[in-house]
């Protein structure tokens, strides 16, 4: 019974021990308190809801308690959702700009507190700044130079952008243009805003195919947008892929893998959504911290085609 009493101890000793470096190694807890994030963002729509879904995934992992909010795509409520945060206290904010042109006054605000801020996903490229994202040059080049591989180099091009406050719709339509250029059997007949929106995207593709306009490539901002244009090429009647219109985007969202393997959409770029959002809070958590985190953290874009399809599901 005393051997019995001896090893009860020993394990007893080893438990504790293993709770007290187990409790030093919590990242998030700062040592005396657990980190409270906010983030602001400027909807929750189909990939965002990816990006908060990895911020929430991280934040549970390191410890941290996060709150998430939306802005309805207004300026001057996420400002006001980041002015709150600071008044409740919180230790870092994320933000996912509505407008990116207009995210300084987020910034002097968090910075006045002495509060992190971190951007994620929408890049407003200010120095001293952390952002947490991919760049969107490389989603629009590598989006068109796959549409003008499976089109021989020729073609009439129209490009779908999204919001034009954002930086990832300037760049990505930047990328479109630029492979254009490079191609002299290819042009670009129009370029129009749908901002982000599938309803939108088929609405404007209902006016361009009304308008008589001809191109066999569309080069879309985003998925959603894509797949509205699928929407309403579908519904005129016109054929899809190599011997028809080959229409691009950028996400890899569940529909547009959906809608690549079904033969309608050309391609799509995957944008790690759920790396950005974690991303975000390690960045976060390593500034609460006392950490040194890079201006510019890169979450890399990959090109998806039906050869590689699997590694996204």
């Amino acid at each position: 019974m005393k051997k019995f009493g001896k090893l009860a101890g020993l394990f007893a000793a080893i438990a504790i021990s293993a709770v007290v470096l187990s409790g030093c190694s919590a990242p998030a807890d700062s040592g005396t308190k657990t980190v409270k994030i906010g983030a602001t963002f400027p909807v929750l729509d189909a990939f965002l809801q990816k990006v908060a879904d990895g911020m929430q995934a991280e934040a549970d992992a390191q410890g941290a308690e996060l709150t998430i909010v939306a802005a309805d795509n207004k300026v001057d409520t996420q400002l006001s959702q980041v002015e709150n945060f600071i008044s409740q206290g919180v230790d870092a904010i994320l933000v996912v700009a509505v407008d990116t042109a207009a995210a300084t006054p987020m910034t002097e605000a968090a910075q006045a507190a002495d509060i992190p801020i971190v951007y994620v996903n929408r890049n407003p490229a200010q120095t001293g700044v952390p952002y947490v994202g991919s760049q969107s040059l490389v989603s629009g080049t590598l989006e068109m130079e796959q549409l003008a591989l499976l089109a021989g180099g020729k073609g009439n091009v129209v490009i779908m952008q999204g919001e034009l406050t954002n930086e990832a719709a300037l760049d990505r339509t930047k990328g479109c243009n630029d492979v254009v250029a490079a191609n002299p059997g290819m042009k670009v007949v129009k370029t129009a805003t749908a901002e982000w929106d599938r309803a939108k995207g088929q609405a404007l593709m209902e006016n361009w195919l009304q308008s008589g306009v001809e191109f066999s490539i569309v080069c879309a901002n985003n998925d959603e947008m894509a797949l509205g244009a699928i929407n309403a090429l579908k519904a005129a009647g016109k054929t899809l892929g190599v011997d028809g219109v080959l229409v691009g985007g950028v996400d890899a969202t569940a529909d547009a893998l959906a809608s690549l393997e079904a033969g309608e959409l050309a391609t799509t770029v995957f944008q790690d959504a759920s790396g950005q959002g974690g991303g975000g809070v390690k960045a976060a958590i390593d500034l609460v911290n006392g950490k040194t985190v890079a201006d510019y953290v890169d979450i890399p874009y990959v090109l998806v085609t039906l050869d590689n399809i699997g590694d996204f599901k």
